[in-house]
């Protein structure tokens, strides 16, 4: 019998502010040497939802942070599982940029989003370390990896982990690429569980990139002259980020398999990162080649970026969650499933996992 982490329960939280694309078209757009896009707002949000499939986005209500929404989540979780929350062991919060309030672009990060949320949820055991993790967009799924060798150490039973992201107030509102973030949160509660067959979380690969790729996603300044100042903005290469997820990510992708002794005949559901679907789609589609495989199942990777966009560490757990919950129409995952969640983001990182559904 071998000690494995388990995801017992599940949860996740979508604002209930809906942003369209349309509310966009009278946005004025700008670019990097503060020169005016003088193609119609129209006609930008059009393309833009061409290329990325992204309809509208989810955002944070004004009076709540990024460590409320992880709460919520978190909540969810705990609920799901059925679990005595003072027996938690773990508390592990995902993010990038902290609490940061309605109508500031300062990220407030002490003390930990992780031991705020230990707050929020009324969990007074000292034994329940609580701790933050940033990793860019791939902060949750290493989350996952940090819980599972302390589980199957056998230093903790249990680990509630959680990412959550209000990237929405750290845009620059003259950027293009400010349409493509959103706000939420998702968690998942991992217990140890013995068992003589794998199952739960199985092998991982991760990479970090920063030789000639660190700034790819940066925090700067706003293409808007008049705007700058000591306020720091998400930036991002778009198309340079694009090649390097479309060059790396497949790769790591089998890499992962390698490691688990799998091929792409034993996986049922790719959990991908929700950054941008046609990359995701093309991503698939290389992953598929790595195989000689020219046909390719699209179910296997469920989407949420069209209605939720992209928010970041929350996007692969938020999934997870949904699909758990058959909230997704035409997706589930079985018992005996085997399930890659993989994400990429600023660093350059790059992680995945395989995880056996129990």
């Amino acid at each position: 019998m071998k000690i494995y982490a388990v995801a017992t329960g599940t949860g996740s939280y979508i604002p209930p502010v809906v942003v369209k694309n349309m509310d966009f078209t009278n946005q004025e757009f700008l670019n990097e040497d503060g020169s005016k896009i003088e193609t119609p707002g129209q006609e930008i949000v059009e393309k833009f939802e061409q290329i990325t499939d992204i309809a509208e986005r989810r955002v944070a209500d004004k009076n709540h942070v990024t460590s409320d929404i992880a709460a919520f989540a978190g909540e969810k979780a705990i609920e799901s599982a059925n679990f005595d929350r003072e027996k938690l062991d773990y508390i592990i919060v995902a993010h990038n940029l902290g609490d940061v309030k309605h109508g500031s672009q300062f990220p407030d990060i002490l003390p930990t989003l992780a031991s705020r949320v230990k707050k929020k949820l009324g969990i007074k055991n000292p034994k329940c370390v609580a701790y933050d993790i940033t990793f860019g967009c791939p902060g949750w799924t290493q989350a996952m990896v940090q819980a599972n060798y302390y589980i199957k150490s056998g230093d903790a039973q249990s680990a509630l982990v959680i990412g959550a992201d209000t990237l929405t107030r750290m845009m620059d509102p003259h950027d293009r690429d400010s349409m493509i973030f959103a706000d939420g949160a998702g968690a998942a509660l991992l217990e140890a569980v013995e068992s003589e067959e794998p199952v739960g979380i199985l092998k991982h690969v991760t990479r970090t990139d920063t030789e000639e790729h660190i700034d790819l996603l940066q925090m700067n300044e706003s293409y808007n002259p008049e705007l700058k100042s000591d306020h720091l903005y998400l930036k991002m290469f778009g198309r340079r980020l694009y090649n390097y997820a479309l060059t790396t990510v497949p790769q790591l992708a089998k890499e992962c398999l390698d490691a688990n002794n799998m091929t792409l005949t034993d996986v049922n559901k790719v959990l991908i990162h929700q950054a941008n679907a046609k990359m995701d789609e093309a991503i698939l589609k290389r992953i598929y080649r790595l195989y000689g495989e020219r046909n390719i199942d699209h179910s296997i990777m469920p989407m949420t970026i069209k209605s939720l966009g992209n928010s970041s560490v929350a996007t692969v757990p938020t999934l997870f969650d949904l699909i758990c919950r058959g909230e997704i129409e035409g997706q589930e995952l079985k018992s005996g499933d085997n399930v890659m969640m993989t994400s990429v983001g600023a660093g350059m990182n790059i992680n995945a996992y395989m995880y056996k559904m129990p």
